[in-house]
C-alpha cells in the first residue's frame, strides 16, 4: 500500500506527487485525459463484451430440439440415418447441458453432453455399453461448430472413428386449414 499511494497521486496529478501529504487526507480525484484511455484501447485491444453466460442461456432456449442426418463412418460402409432428439438443454454457466436419445439406424441410446456456448465445442456421450452403427462404446461425440459439424472419436486406434452431417428438423408451421381464424395482420408503423 505505501507503494501504491505516490503512483496513484502521480497519475492523478503530478504537482501533489512531489508535495508530500500528512496522513489521513484526502487526495482530490481528476479523472485521466481520454487520450491515455484511447492509448490503452490501442495498445492492449478493445475490451471483450461477449457474455458467454447469456449465450448459454439463449441457445438453452432457442437450440432446435431435433436434429437428422447421417452417419458416415471413415473405415466405409454405407452411411447410417440418425435423429437425435433433444429432450433437456439446461445453462449451467457458460455451458449447456444437452440430454436426449439417438437413434442410429434401427437402434436408439440415450445421449448427455455439454455444449460450449462460447466457443462452440460440443461433448456428446451415448448412455449404453453396446457398439450402434460401427460407433462402440467409450467413443464420443465431438462437434466443434455445435451440432453441425461433428464426428465420433473412436476409444481405440483400431476405429477411425467417423463423421456426423446433422442438420436441424424445422417444424412445419400449421396449415391454414387447421390455423384458428384471425383478423387482419398486424403492420408495423416504419
Amino acid at each position: 500500500m505505501p507503494l501504491l499511494l505516490p503512483l496513484l497521486l502521480a497519475a492523478a496529478d503530478p504537482q501533489l506527487a512531489m508535495n508530500p501529504l500528512p496522513v489521513g487526507s484526502v487526495v482530490p480525484f481528476g479523472a485521466p485525459p481520454s487520450s491515455s484511455i484511447e492509448v490503452f484501447e490501442t495498445e492492449l485491444g478493445p475490451v471483450e463484451t461477449f457474455d458467454p453466460k447469456g449465450r448459454a442461456v439463449e441457445l438453452a432456449r432457442e437450440l432446435p430440439r431435433v436434429w437428422s442426418g447421417v452417419y458416415r463412418s471413415f473405415s466405409g460402409g454405407a452411411p447410417q440415418p440418425v435423429l437425435l432428439r433433444l429432450v433437456e438443454a439446461t445453462p449451467m454457466g457458460q455451458m449447456v447441458d444437452l440430454r436426449g436419445e439417438m437413434q442410429v439406424g434401427e437402434t436408439t441410446v440415450g445421449v448427455q453432453g455439454n455444449l460450449n456456448a462460447k466457443s462452440d465445442q460440443l461433448d456428446l456421450l451415448m448412455l449404453c455399453d453396446c457398439e450402434v452403427g460401427g460407433m462402440e462404446s467409450g467413443g464420443e461425440i465431438s462437434g466443434v461448430q455445435g451440432l453441425e459439424l461433428a464426428g465420433w472419436v473412436a476409444p481405440r486406434l483400431t476405429n477411425p472413428g467417423g463423421r456426423f452431417d446433422l442438420r436441424p428438423v424445422v417444424e412445419e408451421a400449421a396449415s391454414p386449414a387447421e390455423a384458428p381464424a384471425t383478423g387482419a395482420p398486424i403492420r408495423g408503423l416504419w
